[in-house]
């Protein structure tokens, strides 16, 4: 069975993160001059968004690959938690395990972000003091009540106070009687506090904190892993590499795994994507090095994205397929395809919108990519070639269908590409239900094929503006004058 065959076989199950969870904000903005106050840059801001960071960005990777997931944690008793507690619900996170503590502070990283998305610097408010026994208790005795609820556990480490030397072997052991396996993204360089786990994964910079070895090179990272293997008794050690892979490690083999070449955009949250993978495939029974690629792949999609990111389980699937260079198998669908794909939508928004796309421009490419900004999938309806015929005339279309689709395809900003044969999308937008149909701005609203339909399901239509000049007509026009 290959990779995108053991995605397509994952079903629903319910893993638990426990970790320290907190709220990333990132302040956008342009910065053009220096402070007269001080030799600092001065940040004008034009945007903020606050997302889920830490163990709860393990949770929405988890629930970005279609599984229930809990999160058991303690905040603080403040208006940050209650922010957090509300984006955990937007996204069907099972919050109710969380712990309320008056005498803590909800962890918050600020970034500030200038022209090109470059981070400027970071302010951080957190309580990084280890919980006292009396939450200590609530937290192991909310864990043994539950435990049994649970797939796969997965323990995020970000040695903010909540997991110790004392409780975490004690959560472990929990999980064990349970015949659970708990997967550990490990942060303090103490052995015993991850005893006993099914799977502990360091970075480089973890594994030689926690060994005190070298790994600079391939043998020194097997020799360091082999020795938190040992010195644990855990049945695995995934060492993460950056660029350079990954070294899976047990008790009879090592096995490198190398990595997807992509451009890394930003590195936050890519360990977060790791570990959520890994338990999304482990707990779905697919085998360990199956599941480390899978998760490998994941990484890759998540390191090609600004700031902290929950990667789709589509995304990876759509990566995996042009790694390999399957556009033909990733993208382009039948629409018997596509309704089976769509069929657990998991509250994605889906976006619609449709055209010839003979003779693919600037136009096309500005206005797919702002389509796809008003949802989570951005699905095109392409006309056949019968259809482009006759709507365009006989001399069109210039690029064959499967041209057009396939190019198509190859946007980042495009999830799927469907063809039709009819002169209007109507039936296709039927049958998908999107919840936002877009047309390019020389449309009006109340002309746009499918209104009826997406309004009926409380969806919209979204004009997007008119690139003047920009058109296959116009171009097709312009050759033709250049040939005279």
């Amino acid at each position: 069975m290959n990779l995108i065959e053991n995605l397509d076989n994952i079903t629903e199950k319910n893993i638990l993160v426990i970790g320290d969870i907190m709220l990333d904000r990132y302040y956008f903005g342009i910065s053009k001059r220096i402070s007269p106050e001080a030799p600092v840059p001065v940040l004008k801001k034009t945007e903020e968004k606050i997302v889920l960071g830490g163990a709860a960005n393990v949770a929405i990777n988890i629930k970005k690959a279609n599984q229930k997931v809990s999160i058991l944690s303690v905040i603080g008793d403040d208006i940050e938690g209650e922010i957090l507690i509300s984006l955990l619900e937007e996204n069907n996170i099972n919050s109710s395990l969380i712990v309320k503590d008056k005498n803590r502070c909800t962890s918050i990283k600020t970034r500030f972000i200038g022209q090109n998305n470059i981070q400027m610097f970071r302010f951080d408010e957190e309580d990084v003091e280890k919980i006292n026994e009396n939450i200590n208790n609530k937290i192991l005795e909310i864990l043994e009540k539950n435990i049994e609820k649970y797939d796969m556990v997965v323990i995020s480490d970000y040695n903010k106070g909540l997991l110790n030397v004392e409780n975490t072997p004690k959560m472990i052991e929990i999980a064990n009687k349970h015949n659970i396996k708990t997967l550990i993204d490990i942060k303090e360089p103490k052995y015993e506090k991850y005893k006993n786990a099914y799977l502990i994964k360091p970075n480089l910079e973890e594994l030689k904190a926690i060994t005190n070895m070298p790994v600079e090179t391939e043998e020194q990272i097997e020799n360091a892993a082999r020795n938190l293997l040992n010195e644990t008794n855990a049945h695995y050690v995934l060492a993460t590499r950056g660029k350079d892979g990954m070294t899976l490690i047990s008790k009879e083999e090592s096995k490198n795994i190398q990595t997807r070449a992509r451009e890394v955009y930003d590195v936050t949250g890519a360990g977060d994507t790791v570990i959520s993978y890994l338990a999304v495939c482990q707990s779905n029974n697919i085998n360990l090095l199956d599941s480390v690629q899978i998760a490998n792949y994941a990484a890759g999609v998540g390191l090609s994205k600004m700031g902290t990111y929950a990667v789709t389980i589509n995304e990876v699937q759509r990566y995996i397929g042009r790694t390999n260079d399957v556009y033909s198998e990733d993208k382009i669908v039948t629409l018997e395809e596509l309704l089976k794909i769509l069929k657990n939508r998991n509250n994605k928004k889906i976006v619609f919108t449709n055209g010839c796309f003979d003779l693919f421009h600037v136009g096309h490419s500005r206005y797919l990519k702002q389509a796809a900004s008003y949802g989570d999938t951005l699905i095109i309806g392409v006309n056949s070639d019968s259809s482009v015929k006759r709507l365009k005339g006989k001399e069109r279309p210039i690029v064959t269908e499967k041209e057009r689709m396939e190019l198509l395809a190859s946007l980042e900003c495009v999830s799927y590409v469907v063809k039709f044969e009819e002169d209007t999308p109507y039936e296709l937008i039927k049958a998908i239900k999107p919840d936002i149909i877009t047309k390019g701005g020389d449309y009006k609203p109340e002309d746009v094929v499918g209104k009826d339909i997406v309004e009926a399901n409380g969806g919209s239509v979204i004009i997007c503006p008119f690139i003047e000049g920009k058109s296959t007509t116009n171009i097709v026009k312009k050759i033709k004058e250049n040939l005279k």
